[in-house]
């Protein structure tokens, strides 16, 4: 496989991984209905929309190289959705677990970011650095999300 087809593979995987957090943060947002909780609603829309910019620099990324651009979810991602569904279905109010499926879908995402930095490919200029940045910042909001989880597990 030539080195673009692979990157454009790669790419494509990450795309689908920012279509997954869109839509499990979305989804996410949506299930809070308590309005003391405005601000946990306002952070998972604010993460829906940093992955619909995501998406958009993958997908530029993409077109560059003559690719086409994913616009589908993941098996995975698929299989996530479904068991928040679940999950919410039980606790439709319950912050504290939509956090936690927030964070294991940010560990999701962070292990596509890992896994598309560790092949061994010559990368196209600024396409690794794009991931990379990406990669970085998809850490940090983990990281919120982490802390919001442990906030929530202690006060509620």
């Amino acid at each position: 496989m030539k080195t673009n087809e692979r990157v454009i593979s790669i790419l494509n995987d990450l795309i689908r991984t920012n279509l997954d957090r869109i839509k499990g943060y979305q989804k996410a947002a949506d299930e809070i209905k308590d309005t003391t909780d405005f601000e946990i609603r306002a952070i998972f829309t604010q993460m829906a929309a940093d992955s619909r910019q995501y998406k958009s620099n993958l997908t530029d990324a993409v077109i560059r190289l003559g690719g086409e651009p994913a616009n589908d979810t993941s098996a995975a991602g698929d299989i996530y959705r479904a068991w928040m569904d679940v999950r919410t279905t039980f606790s439709a109010d319950d912050v504290h677990a939509a956090l936690q499926l927030c964070e294991f879908g940010e560990d999701r995402a962070l292990q596509s970011y890992k896994d598309a930095l560790e092949e061994n490919i010559d990368w196209p200029i600024g396409i690794k650095s794009l991931v990379e940045n990406q990669r970085q910042a998809i850490k940090a909001s983990h990281d919120t999300i982490k802390s919001y989880r442990d906030q929530y597990a202690h006060t509620h």
